[in-house]
């Protein structure tokens, strides 16, 4: 069973950084696209960001592009979402889920980790 873990969430203030990280438990999934995605409460789950498995493509949504980075580990197992100057709009859960094609829609995602809390306040 294919496990995706998140990791990196906490408190910052606006302006401020964090790093996130996603690891794939299963080796063959390395070779699958890995997908950020957020939730904030009372809205839909949407994607932040995705990055192929050769990390040659990535997206980002429009409401971070210029503010966040992603990158893959040289083993492909671990994804790596960089978040500056952040918002508090950016205050949401965060997950990573995988897709064995690169696509930018959520539903097309599956394996979803358990998510990491981000909270942008002062």
């Amino acid at each position: 069973q294919v496990r995706t873990v998140e990791s990196g969430g906490g408190l910052v203030q606006p302006g401020g950084s964090l790093r996130l990280s996603c690891t794939v438990s299963d080796p063959p999934f390395r070779t699958y696209t890995m997908g950020w995605f957020r939730q904030a409460p009372g809205q839909e789950r949407d994607i932040v960001s995705a990055i192929s498995w050769s990390g040659g493509i990535t997206y980002y949504s429009d409401s971070v592009k210029d503010r966040f980075t992603i990158s893959r580990s040289p083993a492909n197992n671990t994804m790596f979402p960089q978040m500056n100057s952040l918002k508090p709009e950016d205050t949401a859960i965060y997950y990573c889920a995988l897709s064995r094609n690169f696509v930018t829609v959520t539903q097309q995602y599956n394996y979803w980790g358990q998510g990491t809390q981000v909270t942008v306040s002062s």
